[in-house]
């Protein structure tokens, strides 16, 4: 009796080299998809395509690359589905969830059972394996909480801490865990998860706890994705929300910068193996709502009518990641700016976004 032919063994090694994106027709998802496709390397997208704007996605990595690109509409909620797709690949990163703090709140059961619920699926159907499969999880700095115990001191356009050290660095991974919020809860469980399953049961698994992440192909609502959000509104004429006082701050990401530091925690995944990271732009890159908005005014050029509400639920004064432990353990760092990167979504929006007749003209500026 012959053995399996060389041709079967090539096509098994192939499919155990494929990469499965879940969540990978997201905004991030299909950013991540692309830099490895565009690299030569196999993938299999995961997507229940619920959020508006990801079938376009999806659509655009289908025609830029073809049969190298597998794509299966799944939803992680599907132990069994989940299970059947991630049997042979080699590596995971597990993007897909519940993104919005004021979705958790309305609807508490959906969003533990996308984002906790779900990502038990993925660890165990990884687990059932029985191989070395890496697993790269999104987390969020919500796990963090409010930072309601984090001085301030209020400025004219923002808020910056007290303390010398968090304005000078951020917050790091000593910071206690302080879930808020049903997401935040959601969230910090399935983080926590992820770590436990590298310890408990040796599967190569990271967590990168992300600040703001914008770029290409994010198409932001009220809810989620604030900086690209604030873009289409203000390219559209429309008036803008903003709720609290506007000083908020966050250290926002290009989602390039992001997409190299998921692909450099997969290289590096035995070093970094049951560790969380926070990912984020850093100090260089902490802007505020206001901030924010003259930019977009500047570029646009044009005002922009905001109008402001009642402080979220959960909404934190001042996050901005201090990210000194994964540049030192991967040699990672930010390369785009926030100032050239919310110009270039500017301009990506202006090509992709739906088009009214008020909009037609908007420019974008250098």
């Amino acid at each position: 009796m012959t053995g399996p032919s060389q041709e079967a063994c090539s096509s098994a090694n192939a499919r155990e080299r494929r990469v499965a994106v879940i969540g990978g027709a997201g905004f991030i998802g299909c950013n991540l998809a692309d830099s490895l496709l565009s690299d030569g390397i196999a993938v299999l997208v995961v997507d229940n395509l619920s959020r508006p704007g990801v079938e376009q996605n999806r659509d655009w990595l289908m025609e830029r690359h073809g049969r190298l690109l597998e794509f299966h509409r799944a939803d992680v909620r599907n132990a069994e589905a989940i299970t059947a797709l991630l049997a042979d690949v080699g590596a995971v990163f597990h993007l897909a969830a519940q993104t919005a703090v004021t979705s958790s709140l309305a609807q508490p059961v959906e969003d533990f059972e996308i984002n906790a619920r779900g990502t038990l699926n993925v660890l165990e159907a990884v687990r059932a394996t029985n191989r070395q499969v890496p697993v790269i999880f999104a987390s969020t700095n919500k796990v963090y909480g409010a930072l309601d115990d984090v001085a301030m001191i209020e400025c004219e356009d923002c808020y910056v801490p007290e303390a010398a050290d968090l304005r000078d660095h951020g917050i790091d991974e000593s910071r206690g865990l302080d879930f808020c919020t049903p997401y935040g809860c959601s969230k910090g469980v399935a983080d926590q998860y992820v770590l436990d399953y590298a310890h408990s049961f040796g599967v190569p698994a990271a967590v990168l706890r992300m600040s703001c992440i914008y770029g290409p192909h994010q198409f932001g609502t009220e809810d989620q994705g604030w900086v690209a959000h604030f873009l289409l509104r203000a390219l559209a004429g429309d008036p803008i929300t903003i709720y609290g006082d506007g000083k908020q701050v966050r250290d926002i990401l290009h989602v390039s910068d992001a997409v190299q530091a998921y692909r450099q925690a997969l290289d590096a995944i035995r070093e970094i193996r049951g560790q969380a990271f926070n990912l984020g732009g850093g100090v260089h890159n902490a802007i505020s709502l206001k901030i924010l908005l003259s930019e977009i005014c500047r570029l646009v050029e044009h005002d922009v009518h905001v109008s402001f509400a009642g402080w979220r639920t959960g909404d934190q004064p001042y996050f901005v990641a201090d990210t000194r432990k994964f540049q030192t353990t991967l040699g990672w760092a930010p390369s785009i700016s926030w100032r050239e990167g919310v110009r270039q979504l500017a301009g990506w929006l202006a090509e992709h976004r739906p088009q009214h007749p008020a909009s037609q003209d908007r420019r974008i500026v250098a």
